[in-house]
């Protein structure tokens, strides 16, 4: 059964003005830049299937996230200014990891043939994916209300057609900003811890939640196609 959305965890105001405007920025500079990249990773791997470039950009996504959240935890073990440094850091790496969710979400996008690029759908399916099985549900639950549900196709394809994007969108900023904001605050409190013991918590800690997302695309996007199309 899809997931409920309560009324009383709904975030307004300053913070999903805030979260709603690093979402936005993100989908912009990543947007052209997903679908450049898989169209590179096709020319580079001509006889690959759609499903084996979606691995590589799982293992790449992956990568780059538990990076940089070792990273993080590693400036923590600056003597004197490491744990100063590091709270500055991760603010800016919890944007790296919203920016690379937006990339990961738009390329997979792009592998499946989901074309993202009408009304307000990026911002719904990175949201989605973002927040893992409470973001597959809230989908799920509109497009089941829309009548998306008797249609074929996954379930972001089967998004594209939801009636009240707005609203679905305002309780997905809503859950985002609440969940995204404790995630992302209980985390750094690992980051933070001294020697090499934060740069372990930031990485492993950053894979867990990697890995969420990449399941929640499996969920989101289904299985890949068997083969690209002709043109």
């Amino acid at each position: 059964m899809p997931e409920p959305v309560p009324a009383d965890t709904e975030v307004s105001g300053p913070l999903a003005g805030v979260v709603t405007g690093a979402l936005r920025k993100a989908i912009r500079s990543q947007t052209g830049v997903a679908r450049t990249y898989v169209r590179k990773l096709r020319e580079s791997h001509p006889d690959e299937s759609p499903t084996r470039i979606r691995e590589r950009l799982d293992s790449r996504f992956l990568t780059m996230v538990t990076a940089s959240g070792a990273a993080v935890g590693a400036t923590a073990a600056v003597p004197g200014v490491g744990t100063v440094l590091a709270f500055g850091a991760i603010g800016a790496e919890s944007l790296v990891f919203l920016e690379a969710t937006a990339f990961y979400t738009l390329a997979v996008a792009e592998v499946h043939g989901v074309d993202v690029r009408v009304g307000e759908h990026e911002e719904l399916l990175v949201m989605t994916i973002m927040l893992g099985a409470s973001g597959t549900a809230i989908l799920s639950n509109a497009v089941s209300t829309s009548g998306g549900a008797s249609v074929g196709g996954s379930l972001a394809s089967r998004s594209l057609r939801i009636p009240g994007l707005k609203e679905v969108n305002r309780r997905m900023v809503s859950r985002f900003a609440r969940k995204f904001a404790v995630k992302r605050a209980t985390l750094a409190m690992g980051k933070l811890a001294p020697a090499g013991i934060g740069a372990a918590v930031g990485g492993w800690g950053n894979r867990r939640l990697g890995r969420t997302v990449v399941n929640a695309a499996a969920t989101t996007f289904g299985t890949p196609p068997d083969s690209w199309p002709a043109s």
